[in-house]
């Protein structure tokens, strides 16, 4: 905001100078200077409230950005647990058979392993 400001103050300190030397050295009647300052005066309150109007819009549509973004960040979130949730249930089944079938190999190997250390000692 102290930009804006800065700019604010900074254009209208450049017009009060320019209007001003514009007075000083311009051979033209009282009547026409203060004509030409009056229009200038009138550009000047026009491009003002153009530029408060255009710097209003710019903050309603930064709000309106800022929540729509907000609500979009809530539902993705929202979407990413979902997904999470519906992948540990759609895989705890297979995780439950994959352990059993460990068991069963470890099983099988053991009774191998016993096996053959049986006809080893027989032989």
């Amino acid at each position: 905001m102290a930009n804006g400001k800065s700019l604010f103050l900074g254009f209208l300190f450049g017009s009060v100078i320019g209007a001003s030397a514009t007075l000083l050295t311009t051979p033209a009647s009282g009547e026409d200077i203060r004509r030409k300052t009056r229009e200038q005066s009138l550009k000047l309150k026009q491009t003002i409230l153009e530029l408060k109007n255009e710097s209003l819009d710019l903050k309603n549509q930064l709000t309106k950005t800022t929540k729509e973004g907000a609500v979009l960040l809530k539902e993705l979130s929202q979407d990413v647990k979902e997904s999470i949730d519906s992948w540990k249930e759609t895989i705890e089944p297979h995780q439950a058979n994959i352990q059993e079938h460990l068991k069963q190999v470890e099983e099988s190997l053991k009774d191998l392993e016993d096996k053959m250390n049986t006809q080893k000692s027989k032989a």
